[in-house]
């Protein structure tokens, strides 16, 4: 089951970039010069925006958890410390990458995803109903059994953006309310484990929501509403 809603760019806002010519395999999406040597890590190189955030993943990683401290704050500390950045990295990451998406610069939501985290490591083209689009996806270190995922359509418009299981890496089971742990699932994992689950409006761009039954712990079934960011879990709500 896909949640994606191929009208909404979920706070990956297109800019002039993600014109004709410009997607994914296009001249404007690059990350890198006419040859495809992508930009190097610290943000310089061909093609560098003087408004991107530097250190690559890692920038992009404070990004994801930028978000999430409005929920998990706990497990956002915790994530700092594995990556060796303090709140104060958190928060000129997430400045940077505003100020980059909003740019007149802007390379549009592809080209900024692939500017910081450079070639995916696959490609691969998806139908969803009648549309057709490319998966693009990146390893994430801070999750080593997800990827970030960004699928495109015509002409490079990033159509969603968030992270999802890596091929071949176990998923949890999910069985009951107890199970569904913060951060420990995705979207789909929910929506499949629960079925049926209604897609419901985020909260803020980057955000979704299921509502769904489900039982808890003791076999008694519950109306359950589950908050993702980037399409990771963050709280349920009964």
């Amino acid at each position: 089951m896909s949640i994606m809603d191929p009208t909404t760019d979920n706070g990956s806002s297109d800019g002039p970039g993600d014109g004709p010519g410009s997607g994914p395999d296009g001249p404007g999406d690059r990350p890198g010069d006419a040859s495809g040597d992508p930009v190097n890590a610290s943000g310089g190189g061909p093609g560098h925006s003087p408004d991107a955030p530097t250190d690559g993943p890692l920038a992009f990683q404070l990004v994801l958890l930028r978000r999430m401290a409005d929920h998990q704050p706990g497990l956002v500390e915790d994530a700092l410390r594995t990556l060796g950045a303090s709140r104060a990295d958190l928060r000129e990451a997430n400045r940077r990458w505003q100020a980059w998406a909003h740019s007149p610069r802007s390379r549009g939501a592809v080209g900024r995803y692939r500017s910081l985290l450079g070639r995916p490591e696959s490609v691969t083209t998806r139908r969803i109903g009648d549309l057709t689009c490319e998966a693009l996806t990146w390893p994430v270190p801070l999750w080593p059994d997800l990827r970030f995922e960004v699928l495109t359509g015509p002409q490079g418009t990033a159509w969603n953006a968030w992270l999802v299981r890596a091929p071949g890496a176990p998923g949890p089971d999910l069985r009951t309310t107890d199970d569904l742990v913060p951060w420990s699932c995705t979207v789909d994992e929910v929506a499949r484990a629960f079925a049926p689950a209604r897609p419901m409006e985020g909260t803020a761009p980057t955000r979704w929501r299921l509502a769904f039954t489900a039982p808890d712990a003791q076999g008694e079934r519950r109306a359950t509403v589950a908050e993702f960011t980037w399409g990771l879990l963050q709280r349920t709500i009964e």
